[in-house]
């Protein structure tokens, strides 16, 4: 039996009717871009989150560099953000010339709260909290150091649509939530896609100019913009994606259930929640001391994973000018040397992660 570590098709065929016949009544409407589509998922998705506003934009990575150039934070001011996020966390703050300073996660893969107030500066503006692989970030600590130091706090929320802290869903936490709408994504459209959330109305009312070259008026430009606007096909994709949102996630988590009570391997640890935090397991990720052989075996049983993620952000070329070196986050590093994402997705089939499982468990290293 072949498994990959991901199916979207699963995804598109579990509500196929209602897609196709969504995609066809937004191509028959005639209007494509920034619609009665995008305005009634924007509706649909601030209301889901909890938050007074949704602005949809073109990517994920739109709603971090966006977020930051809304809130002023630019040249020489430092945003504090996780070492071990995707490289599109990071680029969210370089893009607009601040400066990232990194701090180490915690045991569920989240910024460690601890550590960052000995990070702070004369010159920190934001802390960026990344809920990463699905799980909300221990925020309650976070929210007490912006409150007490003034900061703007923002969140990257690409794997987390509906992860909630206390009760409280994640993005609604600071001044913006952003998120991704990739196809990969628990909310996933088929094609690129994202948003950000927030109470604030003027954010909100600003964002809407930056993401149409900056205009509030056709034609008449109050600052320097971007072409960033969510399609009317992907908001119209995405508003059928969003309705059975409870359902997918209800799903997700009994596939992560069932691998927590099963895999029995002392060759691999399992994820953790966080109390007070839960998971929309976006990903399910082990780590394994000696991955590589473990990666070989599955790979000759023919089940698929992929490794979230092999370089963290102070090691990747493109930021090697920060000066940072191997040992600078060992932390970081060795996650990025231990983790393995297996395979997570809606629609898999209780015969598939029985085969993923029973593979597992009967692993040996030589």
């Amino acid at each position: 039996m072949k498994i990959t570590q991901n199916r979207m098709d699963r995804g598109f065929f579990k509500y196929q009717e209602e897609f196709e016949a969504k995609a066809l009544e937004v191509l028959r409407s005639g209007w494509y871009v920034l619609g009665r589509e995008v305005e009634s998922f924007e509706q649909e998705f601030a209301a889901y989150t909890g938050a007074g506003y949704c602005v949809g934009l073109a990517s994920g990575l739109d709603a971090l560099w966006l977020a930051f150039r809304v809130l002023g934070i630019g040249s020489g001011d430092e945003v504090i953000v996780q070492a071990n996020t995707y490289i599109a966390s990071v680029m969210g703050i370089t893009i607009n010339g601040a400066v990232p300073v990194f701090v180490e996660p915690d045991r569920y893969f989240n910024m460690d709260a601890d550590r960052i107030e000995e990070k702070i500066t004369e010159r920190t503006r934001a802390i960026l909290v990344v809920h990463l692989y699905g799980q909300a970030s221990n925020m309650q600590p976070i929210v007490r150091l912006c409150e007490k130091y003034d900061l703007r706090l923002v969140e990257d929320c690409a794997q987390s649509h509906g992860a909630c802290f206390d009760g409280k869903m994640t993005g609604t936490f600071g001044d913006i939530g952003c998120f991704s709408f990739y196809p990969s994504k628990n909310v996933g459209g088929f094609g690129d896609g994202g948003a950000i959330v927030t109470d604030n109305a003027r954010i909100a009312s600003d964002m809407k100019m930056y993401r149409n070259y900056g205009s509030e008026k056709r034609y008449y430009n109050k600052v320097v913009g971007a072409n960033s606007r969510l399609d009317e096909l992907q908001a119209g994709l995405l508003r059928v994606r969003l309705s059975h949102i409870q359902e997918l996630t209800d799903e997700r988590r009994r596939l992560a259930e069932r691998y927590n009570s099963s895999l029995h391997n002392p060759a691999i640890t399992l994820p953790e929640v966080r109390t007070h935090a839960d998971s929309v397991w976006h990903q399910y990720v082990i780590t394994c001391e000696h991955r590589q052989a473990l990666i070989d075996y599955l790979n000759e049983k023919e089940v698929g994973t992929i490794i979230h993620y092999p370089i963290p952000p102070h090691l990747s070329e493109a930021y090697a000018s920060l000066g940072y070196g191997q040992g600078s986050f060992p932390i970081t590093e060795h996650y990025a040397d231990t983790v393995l994402s297996l395979p997570m997705y809606n629609g898999m089939t209780e015969e598939e992660q029985s085969y993923v499982i029973d593979t597992l468990n009967s692993y040996s290293r030589a």
